[in-house]
């Protein structure tokens, strides 16, 4: 357990330390309301999420294919995406060798609600909110500026190493599909990322989430419903433990992971570029009583102190601007404020637009 005193409102248990309790039943502070469980909403739907090949990025079907994508459901799987399955597989096994640490090798690594950077069981600084049964790792890796080496693990001795290696990879592949992205959207190749604040002002950060087994999964969430508040995420699934479920028409598709695919989903940054063409969407994960889950997600992020607002060209009479400009800094503070609320952050930049165009 970890104190207060760290910004925290309250001291801080790790997930894992519940899990590797042996407890038959889950404290109170992590059982969800009845309408957030896992089995509401309808339950999941036999449809999957479309898997896109990105052997040829440069053919114009494979754009079509990522727009579509992106337009119909946020999310997509994709395959044959440039990034070695051999460092998919060296990525996840030196993370999950760090969260096989002792506790407190991980407890020099704790972080607080200023950056969230390093290790950490809770998002959000509301006192005695109900909280995700899971742990995480938050490393910030570009601009360099944000680079802080003390932050990375020590153990396993190659997962400095290894971190880097994987994310120059994954971020050469969202730079690759950012141009996909673009052409889909009938602009330049360039456009997306030049609104960005171009390739070298993009932001990347990693976060590598722990879902610890859990004796009653029917009654929390790994990670509560929302969508991403930044501009993409690139997420290396569990392939063995299904968790991630996705929300499509009211009810919930649970995500089938491909063998060495990545999970792509638009985040609500790019949603307000593109004046809502392409739509970041709620997603939340679920937990497991039997297996333990880890998963990497990589955050493709526009540069931080750019006012963003819907690209011109996507914005005329009969579809006026629905967003107010507003960075990436002043966003993304609502989430490390209230951890994960569903879309209320983007749907509020929305309905200030609106408001301002009807004075």
């Amino acid at each position: 357990m970890e104190g207060a005193g760290a910004g925290w409102p309250e001291p801080v248990v790790r997930v894992q330390s519940l899990s590797e309790s042996g407890a038959a039943t889950i404290p109170d502070r992590y059982v969800k309301p009845e309408a957030e469980r896992p089995a509401a909403a309808g339950g999941a739907t036999a449809e999957g999420i479309p898997v896109v090949d990105l052997s040829s990025p440069s053919d114009p079907a494979t754009a079509r294919a990522v727009a579509e994508a992106c337009r119909e459901w946020g999310f997509f799987q994709a395959v044959n995406h440039g990034v070695p399955a051999e460092l998919l597989r060296r990525a996840g096994g030196v993370w999950r060798g760090f969260f096989r640490q002792p506790m407190e090798v991980k407890q020099r690594y704790a972080n607080s609600p200023a950056t969230y950077e390093g290790y950490g069981s809770r998002l959000g600084v509301e006192k005695g909110a109900v909280l995700d049964w899971g742990d995480y790792y938050f490393l910030h890796v570009r601009p360099p500026h944000l680079f802080d080496p003390d932050k990375w693990p020590h153990l396993p001795p190659d997962l400095r190493e290894t971190t880097e290696e994987y994310s120059r990879e994954v971020a050469a592949l969202c730079g690759r599909l950012m141009t996909a992205m673009s052409l889909g959207l009938g602009a330049g190749a360039s456009r997306l990322q030049e609104a960005f604040g171009g390739a070298e002002g993009a932001g990347v950060c990693v976060r590598v989430n722990y879902y610890p087994r859990c004796p009653q999964p029917e009654l929390t969430l790994g990670l509560s419903s929302h969508s991403d508040p930044g501009g993409m995420t690139v997420l290396l699934a569990d392939d063995r433990v299904r968790g991630l479920q996705v929300r499509r028409r009211g009810a919930w598709v649970t995500v089938d992971p491909v063998p060495d695919a990545f999970i792509v989903n638009v985040g609500d940054q790019i949603q307000v570029l593109t004046n809502a063409t392409y739509r970041s969407v709620e997603h939340r994960v679920m937990v497991n009583a039997a297996e333990e889950r880890l998963s990497v997600a990589l955050f493709y992020n526009p540069r931080s102190d750019l006012p963003l607002a819907p690209m011109p060209e996507l914005v005329s009479p009969e579809r006026p601007s629905l967003y107010s400009p507003m960075t990436f800094d002043e966003y993304r503070l609502f989430i490390r404020r209230n951890g994960p609320r569903g879309k209320s952050q983007v749907d509020s930049l929305k309905a200030t637009a609106v408001g301002a165009a009807a004075r």
